[in-house]
């Protein structure tokens, strides 16, 4: 009796029930390519557990404001790869048969003027007109069975040559399946190394990481990233639902002090140069996330004695800022113009209605 009157176990009564978690408890699922050091790129930070729809905002965003500092405006790029109106012309290769029709055109054109010409009187010697047309019509009928002799030979020797080195590439996608065209255009697309932006495993939650492959002539993360923020503060249009701020890194490295004080020079001979006549204000923003192995002081101190002696410090007013990211074991550095100014490169502060 002391045993029916136990009540059920737990294990029972919890099957029924959904496990809840909130958004930032979740654990970061690592990705097929993670962040790693000698990439170019944009980190961003976004709300917990929207990493993945924020990386999808990112791609879109990037991708526009990159065409528009390469092409100028949406309109001017789309003007340049597409018409505003269709041009329905019929354009006729070397190698296909319209070669052939043109010459029997040109057959008829010339039958006609000659028929023309047998009509009109001839004039003898004495000034006379003579009526010569049968004369006419029998030469008239062995000019053009001559030519319709020649016209097949004509369209043979068409056929039999080998296309032009400017009509080979029109000859081969003519003769591929479209089902071919579209496989090869999905690889293309599949491809990481041929896009411009691809997203990376950052590690961390709420953060992401968008990698740029730089091409000759392309603009760097620090002129798209600007051009996105300065935009959003002028418009004040709303452009992402889940990405907060867009940081851009030019530089990544392991994250020590010895490699942040080799990685970095670059960095500051490009910004910050040994012969100048107008010194340059400089701050140094430091932040570090899964990493408490690092001291703060000593990253930030190594940064800023790299930067030559002309340039000095300036926490209040600085003209360039130089952003240290840190996730994990990877460092990411940029260097920013108007940090305070546009909001941090706070992209939902910069939208919101309040501002």
């Amino acid at each position: 009796m002391a045993a029916e009157n136990k009540p059920a176990s737990n294990n029972n009564s919890s099957k029924g029930k959904k496990r809840k978690f909130l958004p930032h408890g979740k654990v970061v699922r690592k990705g097929l390519y993670p962040l790693r050091p000698g990439v170019q790129g944009f980190f961003i930070t976004c709300d917990g557990g929207r990493e993945r729809q924020a990386a999808n905002e990112a791609l879109n965003l990037l991708e526009s404001f990159y065409e528009e500092l390469v092409h100028g405006s949406d309109s001017g790029s789309k003007s340049k790869t597409i018409p505003n109106k269709p041009l329905n012309k019929i354009i006729k290769f070397e190698d296909s048969d319209s070669s052939s029709d043109e010459d029997e055109s040109l057959a008829k054109d010339e039958v006609q003027d000659h028929e023309e010409e047998s009509k009109r009187p001839i004039e003898n010697k004495n000034g006379k007109l003579e009526d010569d047309s049968p004369q006419r019509e029998d030469n008239q009928d062995e000019k053009q069975a001559q030519k319709n002799d020649s016209i097949p030979a004509k369209r043979q020797r068409l056929e039999n040559d080998p296309p032009t080195c400017e009509n080979v590439d029109l000859v081969v996608t003519k003769n591929k399946p479209i089902d071919e065209l579209i496989e090869d255009e999905l690889r293309e697309l599949g491809d990481r190394s041929k896009r411009h932006f691809v997203s990376l495993d950052s590690g961390c939650n709420g953060c992401i990481f968008v990698q740029m492959h730089r091409r000759p002539g392309d603009p760097g993360p620090v002129a798209i990233a600007h051009k996105m923020i300065s935009s959003a503060a002028v418009t004040k249009k709303h452009m992402s639902r889940f990405i907060l701020r867009v940081l851009p890194a030019e530089v990544t490295c392991y994250a020590s002090e010895e490699e942040i004080s080799k990685s970095i020079k670059p960095l500051i001979e490009q910004y910050f140069p040994l012969d100048t006549s107008s010194p340059l204000k400089f701050a140094v923003l430091y932040e570090a996330r899964s990493n408490t192995g690092i001291e703060r002081m000593s990253i930030i101190n190594a940064v800023a004695k790299s930067v030559p002696s002309p340039h000095t410090v300036d926490l209040n007013k600085p003209d360039k800022t130089i952003i240290v990211q840190i996730a994990k074991t990877i460092c990411m550095i940029g260097v920013v113009e108007k940090y305070k100014e546009l909001a941090k490169y706070n992209l939902r502060q910069l939208t919101s209605p309040q501002n």
